[in-house]
């Protein structure tokens, strides 16, 4: 908490939040699947998981439920960084949304701006972790979104957009509109499953009003519409939507980023220990670009922070168990000066 409470005095000018974490919060349920009747085939196709149809696994046991999604391990993240996060979200009144507040509020994140919606019920993710890979069954719940804006002390220095249903995209647009009236605010977008698929100009006003655009390279490939193409090709076309910065990340951790100025890239950072579970790690990049951001660190060492907190994610299983706190990453990069990113 040491490093919350000296991020109150210099990271930004807003009154209560430094970012608010907006998307869809779930709770992730890891089942770790077997060697044996479990298996990975590859064809032309692509990687398959396959499972013999109706046998019974034994499973070994996963990390416990614990709340999950884009906008809610991007809070987590960027509070263990040290800024003032609040999150926007929806939740039902249920037994799992109430102990989805508590987790967020036991990892210093301010959840007044999560609208509990009573007739919904919470959505629940299914993680099949198998050979550090994983294969996620995703429900997304059906909400009544409605952005009625924020009062004056709740307004952040920065809004961050992450993964939303395919019910939302009315939503999305009152928060252009609400932006559109902020200018002061700062947008971060990260794309979800359904935001990519709405396409581009459904969502031109996110992609042309945000300072930072980060997501996959599958996502920027299918944003882009650049199947398999360069990574340099791909970044250009991202550009060209109107985002101030664009960073391109491997699930694994490396990545490409394009601003103003300039085009670097990062490795994988490594580990003596290889990864267990990689859900959660690109999270852990996209939120702690937009954190180092936030504060101020320039690209390059932001690339660093990023790689080295994602490669931490991926050693454990659980989307937040390894996000490390602010002087923990700090010390980690300090004794690691041979890991940097370089101009591409």
């Amino acid at each position: 908490m040491a490093d919350r409470k000296l991020a109150v005095g210099f990271v930004t000018g807003a009154e209560n939040f430094d970012v608010v974490s907006l998307g869809d919060v779930v709770t992730d349920e890891f089942i770790r699947l077997p060697d044996g009747p479990v298996r990975v085939r590859v064809d032309d196709a692509g990687r398959w998981l396959e499972i013999p149809l109706g046998t019974k696994l034994v499973v070994a046991d996963g990390s416990p439920t614990s709340a999950g999604g884009s906008a809610a391990n991007a809070a987590v993240a960027m509070s263990r960084l040290g800024l003032r996060v609040g999150l926007a979200s929806y939740l039902a009144h249920d037994q799992i949304g109430l102990d989805i507040l508590s987790a967020m509020r036991g990892d210093g994140v301010g959840t007044e701006l999560v609208h509990v919606d009573s007739p919904s019920h919470t959505i629940r993710n299914f993680i099949l972790a198998f050979g550090g890979e994983r294969t996620i069954l995703v429900r997304h719940g059906e909400f009544n979104y409605h952005w009625k804006g924020l009062k004056d002390r709740e307004i952040p220095a920065w809004l961050y957009i992450n993964s939303l249903g395919p019910d939302a995209l009315n939503y999305q647009d009152e928060v252009a509109d609400w932006l559109d009236h902020h200018p002061s605010v700062r947008l971060a977008f990260q794309p979800g499953t359904f935001q990519v698929e709405a396409g581009t100009t459904r969502l031109a006003r996110l992609y042309a009003r945000a300072e930072v655009l980060v997501c996959s390279r599958a996502a920027a490939e299918a944003i882009a519409d650049t199947p398999g193409a360069d990574v340099g090709q791909t970044l250009e076309a991202l550009r060209k939507l109107g985002p101030r910065r664009v960073v391109v990340f491997n699930e694994t951790g490396g990545a490409v980023a394009d601003d103003q100025d300039q085009r670097l890239c990062v490795e994988e950072f490594s580990e003596a220990e290889p990864a267990l579970d990689e859900t959660g790690a690109g999270d852990a990049f996209a939120a702690t670009i937009v954190a180092a951001i936030v504060q101020g660190v320039p690209l390059k060492e932001a690339l660093r922070w990023a790689a080295l907190n994602a490669a931490e994610v991926a050693r454990q299983f659980g989307t937040q168990t390894g996000l490390l706190r602010r002087t923990d990453l700090v010390a980690r990069l300090e004794a690691s000066p041979e890991f940097v990113a370089r101009d591409r």
